[in-house]
């Protein structure tokens, strides 16, 4: 017998990693059952182990993904030679990227923790990568003395912390236009790192 259409890997993939992501976002992966993503998909419960493994592979692949997508995006900018023209890219690049995928961001920083063996270090090297780049950032104007910086680290994890934290408060059709939280989130960091 032919599979129907709208189960098809193409179809109900998609919609097992969109369901798992909603609920992870909003109840936590430790929380969420196979019983719960396959209920909201509109499966069985065993028809989910066609599409993943297991809900720990789930969870690896849509980190991954996340990451992978953040990597290539931030990659494909045109590279600043000026450290505070290159700030200011990273600024309202990491605000603009994580506004539009806020579930998972979530579950990216927040579910780190529940990661296991080499899914944790793979995840946690792809983190790195990515928070190596602003690292350089930073380190080249602090080096030109554009920057004042008494630690590069601690201002690299401080930076990305502030500006991932948009996704916590930030509402569409609130009182300021994503435009405008980038200006202001901007001059902060401009005024953190000294200049």
């Amino acid at each position: 017998m032919a599979r129907k259409k709208n189960s098809s890997a193409e179809v109900t993939g998609p919609r097992i990693r969109s369901a798992a992501q909603r609920l992870f976002a909003r109840h936590g992966y430790a929380a969420v059952s196979m019983r719960q993503i396959a209920a909201e998909v509109g499966v069985q419960a065993g028809a989910l182990y066609l599409y993943t493994p297991d809900k720990q592979s789930l969870l690896y692949d849509m980190m991954h993904d996340h990451l992978a997508e953040l990597l290539a995006s931030h990659a494909a900018l045109s590279e600043c030679a000026d450290p505070l023209a290159a700030l200011e890219q990273f600024t309202r690049f990491h605000i603009r990227f994580h506004n539009a995928r806020s579930d998972a961001v979530f579950i990216a920083y927040m579910e780190l923790r529940n990661l296991e063996g080499d899914n944790f270090s793979r995840i946690e090297a792809m983190r790195r990568s990515y928070e190596a780049r602003l690292h350089d950032v930073l380190e080249r104007g602090r080096e030109a003395g554009v920057f004042e910086l008494p630690d590069t680290k601690l201002a690299t994890f401080a930076v990305i912390a502030m500006l991932t934290g948009v996704n916590t408060w930030y509402r569409e059709g609130g009182r300021l236009s994503l435009a405008r939280v980038e200006d202001i989130y901007w001059d902060m960091v401009r005024k953190s790192v000294g200049v």
